[in-house]
Formats: structure tokens, sequence, C-alpha cells
């Protein structure tokens, strides 16, 4: 079959519809939500939002997971919150018009999911830490916008090659972190759209992230996509991991 242009311009369509944003948003917190939970984070009906999620769904950004009589939704794949982040890099804030936004776009900022990996500002000092213990290596962590063919916002975690180290291999294994083996890439990154700098993506990133809930180091709270670091968080992840923080 003879290659052809993808159809961006039907994707960004699907997405340029504030509703349908929200709807993707609120999935970046990688967990599968309901349609009505989706409806409310999006202040629409349940109507409305079940004829969105039925033209996400069509497009494979959006898949449905069932349970029972229950349908759930969840991100199609990993790229689409990929996209998603480098999107939200590119765009310009939206005004903040309440105390309950401020909070909001705060905790965001501060420790977030970008699907199934850590992101926001503890995103970043998780990239930096590995960094710098030679755990990682092939990049600095930083974002250049002015070596744009080399660190482009619109195609985050390919232009610049990470690698895990042998030595970061075992200080993860013995952590509990599974190094993965699967086809998705190992290491990826992301431009972090509030940092500007780098926070880990692909298979590695998400193993790390599953293995810091399990050990109840972070949380997820009760907005979606919001991570909270807690106390034993606060103590183990400078030990561990040499992650700085405030």
């Amino acid at each position: 079959m003879v290659p052809v242009d993808p159809d961006i311009a039907s994707v960004a369509a699907l997405i340029a519809d504030n509703s349908r944003a929200l709807i993707l948003k609120t999935l970046c917190d990688g967990r599968p939500s309901t349609g009505s939970a989706l409806a409310a984070e999006a202040g629409i009906g349940a109507s409305t939002a079940s004829a969105h999620l039925a033209k996400l769904v069509d497009a494979r950004l959006v898949t449905v997971v069932r349970a029972g009589r229950t349908r759930r939704y969840r991100l199609a794949r990993p790229e689409v919150a990929a996209a998603l982040e480098a999107l939200a890099a590119l765009a310009a804030p939206l005004p903040v018009r309440s105390l309950r936004q401020s909070t909001r776009v705060a905790a965001l900022r501060r420790s977030r999911t970008c699907y199934d990996h850590l992101a926001g500002d503890l995103g970043v000092r998780l990239m930096r830490a590995l960094l710098d213990r030679g755990h990682l290596t092939g990049g600095d962590g930083l974002h250049h916008p002015d070596r744009a063919v080399l660190d482009r916002e619109s195609a985050p975690g390919t232009d610049i090659h990470y690698e895990l180290t042998p030595s970061g291999a075992t200080a993860l294994t013995a952590l509990g972190v599974q190094i993965p083996t699967t086809r998705r890439p190992l290491v990826r990154y992301c431009v972090d759209w509030t940092e500007r700098r780098h926070h880990l993506a692909g298979a590695l990133g998400a193993a790390i992230t599953t293995r810091l809930h399990t050990l109840d180091w972070i949380r997820h709270g009760s907005t979606p996509r919001v991570i909270h670091l807690t106390p034993a968080g606060r103590v183990h992840l400078p030990d561990c991991l040499g992650v700085t923080l405030d």
C-alpha cells in the first residue's frame, strides 16, 4: 500500500471543540471515567456528552471499558495524551476567573498525571533526579525552543533519545519497579506544558508511576489528573531516587 499523509485536520477538528477538549483533558487522568462524570467535568448535559464521546470513540481517540452494565471511557492510547500535552505547551493559558480554578491550576502544575506517567513539577523533578544520578542518559531534561529541529513541542518524545542505563535498571529494580519488556517504547519524554521541561513518559515512566502508587508515595486527588505527594513520598523520594522537594 502506498503511504498517504495522515488526516490531521479531522483529528484537530475533534479536539477543537471545547467540550470534547475538556473530556479529553479529564481522561488524561489515565483512569476510566463514566459518561456522567465526564459530562460534569465538561459542564454539559449527559446526552450531549454521549454524542461527543461517540465521535471520540469513532475516531479511536477514546475507547470504551465495560464492567457489567457500566460503560467507562479512557484514552485509546498514550499518544493521545502526548498530543494534548504538546498542544497545551503551544496554547495560551486560559484566564483564571475564580479561587477554585486558581487552586486547581496550582495543583495541576504541582503534580499531575499525563495519561499513565507523572507530569508537572514533580514529574520534571523526577526526570532531573534520574539524569543527575546517571539512571538516564541522552539529554539534559531541559526544553530548548531555540533548537526547534531537535526539541519540538509538536513532536514530544522522539527528537531527543533518552536511554535507561545499567545502573538505572539496577536502582529501579531494587525499588521494585518492573522494567517493561513490551512493544511500547521504554523511554520517551513529553515537553511539560506548565514547566517547559521534560518529564519521563514511555513504558518506563508508566512503570515508575505505578510503583510509586503501590508504595503509597503518591495518591490520586479528588480532582481528575491531580496527584498528591504523601508524607512517605516526601521522605523516600529524595532518599531513594534523589528527587529534590521544596
